[in-house]
Protein backbone atom coordinates (compact mmCIF):
# COMPACT_ATOMS: atom_id res chain seq x y z
CA UNK A 1 0.00 0.00 0.00
CA UNK A 2 1.51 3.71 -0.93
CA UNK A 3 1.00 5.64 2.31
CA UNK A 4 2.35 8.65 1.20
CA UNK A 5 2.11 9.44 -2.64
CA UNK A 6 4.25 11.90 -3.54
CA UNK A 7 3.34 11.68 -7.54
CA UNK A 8 0.24 11.05 -8.46
CA UNK A 9 1.18 9.01 -11.56
CA UNK A 10 1.00 5.49 -9.99
CA UNK A 11 1.37 1.88 -11.41
CA UNK A 12 -1.86 0.44 -12.79
CA UNK A 13 -3.16 -2.88 -13.07
CA UNK A 14 -5.05 -5.10 -15.75
CA UNK A 15 -3.27 -3.92 -18.87
CA UNK A 16 -1.47 -6.41 -21.16
CA UNK A 17 0.81 -6.13 -24.32
CA UNK A 18 -0.84 -6.10 -27.91
CA UNK A 19 1.65 -7.58 -30.32
CA UNK A 20 1.16 -4.43 -32.90
CA UNK A 21 3.20 -2.60 -29.16
CA UNK A 22 0.30 -0.68 -28.06
CA UNK A 23 -0.95 -1.51 -24.23
CA UNK A 24 -4.56 -2.64 -23.75
CA UNK A 25 -6.26 -1.46 -20.49
CA UNK A 26 -8.18 -4.67 -19.11
CA UNK A 27 -9.83 -2.28 -16.22
CA UNK A 28 -13.15 -1.39 -18.21
CA UNK A 29 -14.92 -3.05 -21.35
CA UNK A 30 -13.69 -0.37 -23.47
CA UNK A 31 -10.44 -1.92 -23.58
CA UNK A 32 -8.45 0.95 -24.64
CA UNK A 33 -5.31 -0.06 -27.04
CA UNK A 34 -2.75 3.02 -25.97
CA UNK A 35 0.67 3.90 -27.29
CA UNK A 36 3.01 5.85 -25.50
CA UNK A 37 2.11 8.66 -23.64
CA UNK A 38 -2.02 8.37 -24.61
CA UNK A 39 -4.90 8.42 -22.13
CA UNK A 40 -7.65 6.32 -22.37
CA UNK A 41 -11.10 7.59 -22.95
CA UNK A 42 -11.39 7.98 -18.75
CA UNK A 43 -8.22 10.63 -19.25
CA UNK A 44 -7.22 9.73 -15.94
CA UNK A 45 -5.36 6.01 -17.26
CA UNK A 46 -2.19 6.83 -19.33
CA UNK A 47 0.28 4.86 -20.61
CA UNK A 48 3.86 5.04 -19.72
CA UNK A 49 6.51 2.83 -20.68
CA UNK A 50 5.55 -0.70 -21.28
CA UNK A 51 2.51 -0.36 -19.08
CA UNK A 52 -0.10 1.80 -17.25
CA UNK A 53 0.14 4.46 -14.85
CA UNK A 54 -3.61 6.08 -12.68
CA UNK A 55 -2.36 9.83 -13.05
CA UNK A 56 -5.05 11.03 -10.20
CA UNK A 57 -3.67 8.23 -7.46
CA UNK A 58 -3.60 10.16 -3.73
CA UNK A 59 -5.28 13.23 -5.89
CA UNK A 60 -9.03 14.85 -4.94
CA UNK A 61 -11.30 17.08 -5.80
CA UNK A 62 -12.77 17.21 -2.21
CA UNK A 63 -13.66 16.00 0.70
CA UNK A 64 -17.53 15.87 2.54
CA UNK A 65 -19.20 14.21 5.21
CA UNK A 66 -22.52 12.99 3.80
CA UNK A 67 -25.57 11.19 5.16
CA UNK A 68 -25.44 7.68 3.92
CA UNK A 69 -28.91 7.93 2.05
CA UNK A 70 -27.46 10.63 -0.24
CA UNK A 71 -25.53 7.79 -2.12
CA UNK A 72 -28.11 6.40 -2.06
CA UNK A 73 -27.94 3.75 0.23
CA UNK A 74 -31.09 2.92 2.39
CA UNK A 75 -30.43 0.02 4.10
CA UNK A 76 -26.55 0.07 4.66
CA UNK A 77 -26.16 1.72 8.34
CA UNK A 78 -28.80 4.47 8.15
CA UNK A 79 -28.58 7.87 9.78
CA UNK A 80 -24.94 7.27 9.56
CA UNK A 81 -22.19 10.30 8.14
CA UNK A 82 -20.51 8.74 5.68
CA UNK A 83 -16.84 10.26 4.01
CA UNK A 84 -17.39 11.13 0.49
CA UNK A 85 -14.64 11.66 -2.46
CA UNK A 86 -13.72 11.88 -5.96
CA UNK A 87 -10.79 12.38 -8.11
CA UNK A 88 -11.46 13.24 -11.82
CA UNK A 89 -12.35 11.50 -15.41
CA UNK A 90 -14.65 8.75 -16.02
CA UNK A 91 -15.21 5.86 -18.30
CA UNK A 92 -18.83 6.68 -19.41
CA UNK A 93 -19.69 9.54 -21.30
CA UNK A 94 -23.64 10.05 -20.12
CA UNK A 95 -24.80 13.46 -21.89
CA UNK A 96 -26.79 13.59 -18.45
CA UNK A 97 -24.15 13.43 -16.06
CA UNK A 98 -25.17 15.31 -12.76
CA UNK A 99 -21.63 15.36 -11.73
CA UNK A 100 -19.94 16.38 -15.63
CA UNK A 101 -17.74 18.88 -13.58
CA UNK A 102 -16.34 16.52 -11.96
CA UNK A 103 -16.44 13.33 -14.11
CA UNK A 104 -15.57 15.07 -17.01
CA UNK A 105 -12.77 16.75 -15.64
CA UNK A 106 -9.91 17.55 -17.89
CA UNK A 107 -7.68 19.88 -15.83
CA UNK A 108 -5.76 17.94 -12.71
CA UNK A 109 -6.03 21.73 -11.34
CA UNK A 110 -9.47 20.34 -9.64
CA UNK A 111 -7.85 18.17 -7.86
CA UNK A 112 -6.28 20.05 -4.99
CA UNK A 113 -6.81 17.54 -2.40
CA UNK A 114 -4.32 15.21 -1.57
CA UNK A 115 -4.12 12.11 0.81
CA UNK A 116 -2.66 9.07 1.34
CA UNK A 117 -4.88 5.96 1.85
CA UNK A 118 -3.74 5.89 5.63
CA UNK A 119 -4.24 9.61 5.81
CA UNK A 120 -7.92 9.76 4.77
CA UNK A 121 -9.50 6.35 6.61
CA UNK A 122 -7.83 7.97 10.01
CA UNK A 123 -9.52 11.07 9.19
CA UNK A 124 -12.49 8.95 8.73
CA UNK A 125 -12.38 7.53 12.28
CA UNK A 126 -11.97 10.77 13.73
CA UNK A 127 -14.58 12.34 12.17
CA UNK A 128 -16.81 10.03 13.51
CA UNK A 129 -17.87 8.66 9.62
CA UNK A 130 -18.65 4.63 9.56
CA UNK A 131 -17.60 4.49 6.17
CA UNK A 132 -15.57 6.00 3.25
CA UNK A 133 -17.15 6.53 0.02
CA UNK A 134 -15.79 6.35 -3.89
CA UNK A 135 -18.41 8.53 -5.68
CA UNK A 136 -18.93 12.16 -7.35
CA UNK A 137 -16.93 10.45 -10.44
CA UNK A 138 -16.75 6.42 -10.91
CA UNK A 139 -14.26 4.89 -8.76
CA UNK A 140 -13.92 2.00 -11.51
CA UNK A 141 -11.24 4.32 -13.51
CA UNK A 142 -9.65 5.04 -9.73
CA UNK A 143 -9.57 1.79 -8.20
CA UNK A 144 -6.27 1.16 -7.49
CA UNK A 145 -6.36 4.70 -4.84
CA UNK A 146 -10.02 2.88 -3.86
CA UNK A 147 -8.66 -0.32 -3.19
CA UNK A 148 -5.79 1.25 -1.11
CA UNK A 149 -8.04 3.20 0.40
CA UNK A 150 -10.53 0.47 1.55
CA UNK A 151 -7.91 -1.50 3.21
CA UNK A 152 -6.67 1.03 5.17
CA UNK A 153 -9.97 2.01 5.83
CA UNK A 154 -10.34 -1.39 7.27
CA UNK A 155 -7.56 -1.67 9.62
CA UNK A 156 -9.59 0.62 11.51
CA UNK A 157 -12.97 -0.41 11.49
CA UNK A 158 -14.01 2.05 8.85
CA UNK A 159 -16.38 0.46 5.84
CA UNK A 160 -16.20 1.16 2.23
CA UNK A 161 -19.27 2.57 -0.31
CA UNK A 162 -18.34 2.67 -3.97
CA UNK A 163 -21.36 4.53 -5.96
CA UNK A 164 -20.58 3.10 -9.24
CA UNK A 165 -21.59 2.57 -12.96
CA UNK A 166 -20.60 -1.01 -12.88
CA UNK A 167 -19.06 -0.75 -16.46
CA UNK A 168 -15.93 -3.27 -15.52
CA UNK A 169 -14.73 -6.24 -16.86
CA UNK A 170 -14.93 -9.71 -15.43
CA UNK A 171 -10.93 -9.56 -15.06
CA UNK A 172 -10.72 -6.45 -12.73
CA UNK A 173 -14.17 -7.05 -11.13
CA UNK A 174 -13.43 -9.24 -8.37
CA UNK A 175 -10.30 -7.50 -6.96
CA UNK A 176 -12.76 -4.29 -6.91
CA UNK A 177 -15.53 -4.94 -5.06
CA UNK A 178 -13.78 -7.50 -2.59
CA UNK A 179 -12.43 -4.28 -1.26
CA UNK A 180 -16.44 -3.06 -0.83
CA UNK A 181 -18.82 -3.49 1.78
CA UNK A 182 -21.78 -1.57 0.06
CA UNK A 183 -22.16 -0.24 -3.53
CA UNK A 184 -24.55 1.24 -5.38
CA UNK A 185 -25.18 0.64 -8.67
CA UNK A 186 -26.18 3.19 -11.64
CA UNK A 187 -28.47 1.24 -13.98
CA UNK A 188 -29.28 3.91 -16.50
CA UNK A 189 -31.46 2.30 -18.10
CA UNK A 190 -32.87 -1.39 -19.93
CA UNK A 191 -31.85 -0.64 -23.60
CA UNK A 192 -28.45 -0.87 -25.41
CA UNK A 193 -29.72 2.07 -27.76
CA UNK A 194 -29.42 4.32 -24.44
CA UNK A 195 -26.57 2.96 -23.58
CA UNK A 196 -24.70 3.64 -27.21
CA UNK A 197 -26.54 6.69 -28.03
CA UNK A 198 -26.57 8.22 -24.32
CA UNK A 199 -23.39 6.85 -22.59
CA UNK A 200 -21.13 5.92 -25.71
CA UNK A 201 -21.36 2.48 -23.79
CA UNK A 202 -23.25 -0.83 -23.50
CA UNK A 203 -25.40 -2.25 -21.22
CA UNK A 204 -24.19 -6.14 -20.91
CA UNK A 205 -21.24 -5.54 -18.76
CA UNK A 206 -23.56 -3.02 -16.06
CA UNK A 207 -25.87 -6.29 -15.63
CA UNK A 208 -22.87 -8.79 -15.54
CA UNK A 209 -21.78 -6.81 -12.65
CA UNK A 210 -24.96 -6.43 -10.90
CA UNK A 211 -25.63 -10.17 -10.94
CA UNK A 212 -21.87 -10.86 -9.95
CA UNK A 213 -22.53 -8.44 -7.04
CA UNK A 214 -25.85 -10.97 -5.97
CA UNK A 215 -24.49 -14.04 -6.56
CA UNK A 216 -21.07 -14.07 -5.94
CA UNK A 217 -19.87 -11.70 -3.04
CA UNK A 218 -21.47 -10.24 0.35
CA UNK A 219 -21.50 -6.70 -1.11
CA UNK A 220 -24.56 -5.06 0.03
CA UNK A 221 -26.06 -3.22 -2.76
CA UNK A 222 -28.68 -1.09 -3.92
CA UNK A 223 -29.83 0.09 -7.45
CA UNK A 224 -29.90 3.41 -8.94
CA UNK A 225 -32.15 4.23 -12.03
CA UNK A 226 -31.97 8.04 -12.96
CA UNK A 227 -35.63 8.41 -15.37
CA UNK A 228 -35.43 10.92 -18.01
CA UNK A 229 -38.48 11.77 -20.12
CA UNK A 230 -38.75 10.30 -22.96
CA UNK A 231 -35.48 8.01 -22.51
CA UNK A 232 -36.07 5.36 -20.19
CA UNK A 233 -39.15 6.10 -18.36
CA UNK A 234 -42.04 4.23 -20.91
CA UNK A 235 -43.97 1.72 -18.67
CA UNK A 236 -42.76 -1.01 -21.30
CA UNK A 237 -38.90 -0.50 -20.09
CA UNK A 238 -39.78 -0.37 -16.48
CA UNK A 239 -41.71 -3.30 -16.62
CA UNK A 240 -38.72 -5.46 -18.74
CA UNK A 241 -36.49 -4.27 -16.55
CA UNK A 242 -38.49 -5.00 -13.46
CA UNK A 243 -38.95 -8.99 -14.51
CA UNK A 244 -35.03 -8.98 -15.18
CA UNK A 245 -34.55 -7.31 -11.53
CA UNK A 246 -36.63 -9.67 -9.95
CA UNK A 247 -35.71 -12.75 -12.06
CA UNK A 248 -31.46 -12.28 -11.58
CA UNK A 249 -31.49 -9.94 -8.32
CA UNK A 250 -34.87 -11.29 -6.77
CA UNK A 251 -36.93 -9.09 -4.45
CA UNK A 252 -34.94 -8.21 -1.67
CA UNK A 253 -32.19 -5.78 -3.48
CA UNK A 254 -33.40 -2.09 -2.81
CA UNK A 255 -33.71 -0.10 -6.40
CA UNK A 256 -34.12 3.61 -6.34
CA UNK A 257 -35.85 5.38 -9.08
CA UNK A 258 -34.76 9.11 -9.21
CA UNK A 259 -35.26 12.32 -10.91
CA UNK A 260 -33.75 13.82 -14.04
CA UNK A 261 -33.03 17.74 -13.88
CA UNK A 262 -31.61 19.48 -16.79
CA UNK A 263 -27.82 19.01 -17.10
CA UNK A 264 -24.33 18.93 -18.72
CA UNK A 265 -26.08 18.01 -22.39
CA UNK A 266 -29.20 17.54 -21.64
CA UNK A 267 -30.52 20.85 -21.34
CA UNK A 268 -33.51 21.03 -23.27
CA UNK A 269 -35.14 17.71 -21.84
CA UNK A 270 -37.57 18.18 -18.83
CA UNK A 271 -37.48 17.37 -15.70
CA UNK A 272 -38.70 14.46 -14.39
CA UNK A 273 -42.49 14.48 -13.12
CA UNK A 274 -43.47 12.87 -9.34
CA UNK A 275 -46.01 10.99 -10.93
CA UNK A 276 -43.23 9.29 -13.57
CA UNK A 277 -41.31 8.17 -10.21
CA UNK A 278 -45.09 6.50 -8.47
CA UNK A 279 -45.61 4.58 -11.93
CA UNK A 280 -42.45 2.94 -11.99
CA UNK A 281 -42.85 2.37 -7.91
CA UNK A 282 -45.61 0.66 -8.89
CA UNK A 283 -44.58 -1.63 -11.83
CA UNK A 284 -41.52 -2.96 -9.78
CA UNK A 285 -42.84 -3.81 -6.44
CA UNK A 286 -46.03 -5.40 -8.48
CA UNK A 287 -43.10 -7.76 -9.49
CA UNK A 288 -42.63 -8.45 -5.99
CA UNK A 289 -39.47 -6.20 -5.26
CA UNK A 290 -40.28 -5.32 -1.50
CA UNK A 291 -38.05 -1.89 -1.35
CA UNK A 292 -38.69 0.84 -4.08
CA UNK A 293 -38.07 4.06 -3.47
CA UNK A 294 -38.13 7.49 -4.86
CA UNK A 295 -35.51 10.05 -4.87
CA UNK A 296 -34.36 13.66 -6.57
CA UNK A 297 -38.04 14.82 -5.03
CA UNK A 298 -39.70 15.15 -1.99
CA UNK A 299 -41.53 12.21 -1.18
CA UNK A 300 -42.13 10.95 1.98
CA UNK A 301 -43.84 8.08 1.27
CA UNK A 302 -41.45 7.23 -1.31
CA UNK A 303 -38.44 7.58 0.12
CA UNK A 304 -39.54 5.80 3.35
CA UNK A 305 -38.97 2.11 4.10
CA UNK A 306 -42.49 0.16 4.59
CA UNK A 307 -42.64 -3.56 6.13
CA UNK A 308 -43.16 -5.76 2.88
CA UNK A 309 -44.94 -8.11 5.31
CA UNK A 310 -47.34 -6.13 7.28
CA UNK A 311 -47.37 -2.51 5.81
CA UNK A 312 -45.82 -0.55 8.95
CA UNK A 313 -43.75 2.34 8.41
CA UNK A 314 -40.12 1.29 9.51
CA UNK A 315 -37.42 4.00 8.42
CA UNK A 316 -39.08 7.30 7.53
CA UNK A 317 -37.49 9.60 5.18
CA UNK A 318 -37.91 13.48 4.72
CA UNK A 319 -35.29 14.07 2.01
CA UNK A 320 -32.14 12.44 4.14
CA UNK A 321 -33.56 13.46 7.61
CA UNK A 322 -34.88 10.38 9.27
CA UNK A 323 -38.07 10.29 11.48
CA UNK A 324 -39.97 7.43 12.67
CA UNK A 325 -37.52 4.26 12.80
CA UNK A 326 -39.64 1.25 13.73
CA UNK A 327 -36.50 -1.91 13.55
CA UNK A 328 -35.54 -3.69 16.12
CA UNK A 329 -31.98 -4.61 14.68
CA UNK A 330 -33.20 -6.09 11.33
CA UNK A 331 -36.79 -6.76 11.71
CA UNK A 332 -39.85 -4.70 11.92
CA UNK A 333 -41.18 -4.24 15.56
CA UNK A 334 -44.61 -4.88 14.68
CA UNK A 335 -44.53 -8.24 12.90
CA UNK A 336 -40.88 -9.26 13.29
CA UNK A 337 -40.68 -9.42 9.68
CA UNK A 338 -36.93 -9.67 8.79
CA UNK A 339 -35.71 -6.75 6.51
CA UNK A 340 -32.40 -6.74 3.99
CA UNK A 341 -30.14 -4.83 5.19
CA UNK A 342 -27.06 -3.77 7.83
CA UNK A 343 -28.76 -2.11 10.46
CA UNK A 344 -27.51 -1.49 13.88
CA UNK A 345 -29.60 -1.28 16.76
CA UNK A 346 -30.19 2.21 17.09
CA UNK A 347 -29.76 4.78 13.80
CA UNK A 348 -26.91 7.04 13.35
CA UNK A 349 -28.17 10.74 13.94
CA UNK A 350 -25.88 12.69 11.22
CA UNK A 351 -28.95 13.93 9.63
CA UNK A 352 -29.04 15.79 6.45
CA UNK A 353 -26.19 18.38 6.38
CA UNK A 354 -23.40 17.82 4.04
CA UNK A 355 -19.88 19.18 5.31
CA UNK A 356 -17.14 20.05 3.45
CA UNK A 357 -13.98 18.92 5.14
CA UNK A 358 -10.03 19.43 4.25
CA UNK A 359 -7.61 16.40 4.82
CA UNK A 360 -4.40 18.11 3.80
Amino acid sequence: MAEDPRSSDYPGRWWQPLPDGRVECRLCPRFCKLQDGQRGFCFVRQRAGAGIVLTTYGRSSGFCIDPIEKKPLNHFLPGSSVLSFGTAGCNLGCRFCQNWDISKAREFDRLNDAASPGTIAARAKELGCQSVAFTYNDPVVFAEYAIDVAAACHALGVKTVAVTAGYITDEARPEFFHAMDAANVDLKAFTEDFYQRLCFAHLQPVLDTLVYLHRETNVWFEVTTLLIPGENDSAEEIDRASDWFAANLGPDVPWHFTAFHPDFKMLNTPRTPPASLERAREIARAKGLKYVYAGNVHDRVGGSTWCPSCGSLLIERDWFELGVYALDGNRCRKCGCEIAGHFERQPGAWGARRQAVRLS
